[in-house]
């Protein structure tokens, strides 16, 4: 029975093309990432809307998004949209894809941040005459943001798990040249362990980067959450000096 092989694995963990799967996965979550958030940010504004068929479009398409696997939703739109006549290469087709089934999820996040600031910060920007558009970037957004940063930050660790999915539609990111080298060199183990060992990596990467970006956005309001101490009361000679002083006026 052939065991792990140590030498194996770590020269999987060199090995060039292995590496251009982790750029790729990583300019992927990225991307997908950025479209995801802008999207998102327009459904959840859509969802705030007065207008019934304005919000209901945009709960639906949350119901939709959220509702059905990925993977269905890359097959169809790589695979499926060719049938209506409109095609899409393999790099359109994932982020595409990515940027769809995110944005689904961070229109929650960013409506739950909306929720967290005061109505009375909207009233204050229109009584000083700034535009509704300013006021949601410039005084809401940042405030939200700081509530959203750490379910944001869970859903980029996902996302960047979630990449691997693209491979299906013939993606070349770390998970598709992973399979890929393991045809050519019929190390299972070796080969996933070391695709899971960046993945790993980058996971926990992102993780310390989302604390350091929490520690220093807690930094402006740390002191508002700090009482002052009272001063302490008078004793011994100066007790009664007060004492006397209050009772002559």
């Amino acid at each position: 029975m052939q065991g792990f092989d140590v030498a194996g694995f770590l020269s999987n963990l060199t090995n060039g093309f292995l590496l251009e799967g982790v750029f790729v996965t990583v300019w992927l979550t990225a991307a997908s990432l950025a479209g995801g958030f802008l999207l998102g940010l327009g459904i959840a504004l859509l969802r705030s809307s007065k207008h019934p068929v304005v919000s209901g479009f945009a709960r639906f398409y949350t119901w939709v998004f959220r509702g059905t696997p990925l993977l269905i939703q890359l097959i169809v739109i790589y695979a499926g949209l060719p049938q209506v006549g409109l095609k899409l290469g393999v790099t359109a087709a994932a982020l595409a894809g990515l940027i769809l089934h995110e944005a689904a999820y961070i229109s929650e996040i960013v409506r739950g941040g909306f929720m967290s600031v005061a109505k009375g910060q909207w009233d204050a920007g229109k009584a000083l005459g700034v535009p509704r558009t300013l006021t949601l970037f410039m005084i809401i957004l940042p405030q939200a943001f700081r509530t959203m940063l750490p379910a944001l930050g869970n859903q980029v660790n996902g996302l960047l798990k979630a990449t691997s999915i693209t491979s299906v539609i013939s993606m070349e990111e770390l998970m598709r040249n992973s399979e890929t080298l393991m045809q050519v060199k019929f190390d299972v183990l070796e080969v996933y362990m070391a695709a899971g060992a960046y993945y790993l990596a980058l996971t926990t990467l992102w993780d310390a980067l989302q604390r350091l970006m929490e520690r220093r956005m807690e930094r402006p309001y740390r002191h508002s959450f700090v009482e002052a101490e009272p001063a302490a009361a008078p004793r011994g000679p100066a007790a009664i000096k007060v004492a006397t002083e209050g009772g002559a006026a």
